[in-house]
Formats: structure tokens, sequence, C-alpha cells
């Protein structure tokens, strides 16, 4: 059962000393915050009642000194320790992103660029596309679908040219 009339200066409780730190030194924001986490689990298990730890929980935020939380806190269980880094599981670690091949960028603006230059850099498109291809198999980088949108607005380019001046050929022969 707690007591309603508990005061942090009295003393009651036996105050929580980190390893190392002096109880004069300030209270950080992650210090309150471990702190009310303690307060909400000794309520949650019925430690405390709801006037005291609405109490304790407005005198944590503010606190100044660990020392201050400390005596908030000491005659709960837990205490505000400094929780150990975990180390997170490989599952759940983020891969670094693979650097994107810079001629698989150069072959999807000159894809791009092809309609707006008239097809001009439809040739150099799939030569980059190609050669970035290459290296991206060979060496794991990112870009591979930059390097195939670059061969396939090149190919069509040239296709398009293609058929064009096979055209324009045709017309000149036949009405030459």
């Amino acid at each position: 059962m707690s007591n309603p009339s508990w005061q942090p200066w009295q003393g009651v409780p036996q105050p929580w000393q980190p390893h190392g730190v002096p109880s004069s030194m300030l209270a950080s924001h992650a210090d309150r915050e471990r702190a009310v986490d303690v307060l909400r689990a000794g309520y949650g298990e019925g430690r405390l009642e709801k006037a005291e730890f609405d109490r304790r929980v407005a005198r944590a935020y503010a606190t100044r000194t660990v020392g201050e939380l400390a005596l908030l806190v000491g005659d709960l269980p837990q205490g505000p320790m400094a929780q150990p880094a975990m180390a997170v599981p490989r599952t759940f670690v983020a891969l670094p992103r693979p650097r994107t091949n810079g001629k698989a960028v150069g072959a999807a603006v000159c894809g791009v660029l092809c309609l707006p230059s008239f097809g001009l850099t439809g040739i150099p498109a799939v030569v980059l596309g190609q050669a970035a291809r290459s290296e991206i198999q060979r060496t794991g980088e990112g870009g591979d679908g930059l390097a195939l949108l670059g061969l396939v607005l090149g190919w069509m380019s040239v296709a398009a040219w293609t058929v064009f001046l096979t055209l324009a050929l045709a017309v000149a022969i036949g009405g030459g």
C-alpha cells in the first residue's frame, strides 16, 4: 500500500544512484522519461494510487537533478536504470543501399532525351545501357532499372530512325 503523504525530501525511499553519476547532476529529458516509465509500471502493478502517481509524475517533470528522480522511484522495483544497448537482430537491420551505377543514370538520361533531341541520344543510351548492365552484374551496384530504361528508349529511337530512313530511301528511289 502506498503512502499518500509521501514527500521526496522526507528520505523514506532509498535513493537510486546510477553508477558513477552524482545525485546533484542535472537530469536530462531522457532521465525524466525513464523515471515516469517506472512510475507508470508501478501504477500499473497497483503499487501506487492514482493521486500519488499523478503527484510523482508532476514532480518528475519538475525535477532538476538525478537525485530527486531517484527519490521519486526509489521505493519501486526496477528504479531508473540505464538500459544497455540491445543488439538488433540481423533480420531487422536495414541493409545499406548499393551505389547507383553512373552509366545507368547516363543511359536513362540519354534515353529520356531521345524525343527532344530527335533521336540523337539514342545510340549513346544503348551503349551506356549495355555497359551499365554489364558493370552492375559484375559489381552488384544498383541502377539496373535505369540502365534498362535507357536501353529500351535508345533502341526505340534507333528503330524509329531506321524506319524513317528506310521510308525516305524508298520514296527517293520510287520517285526518282
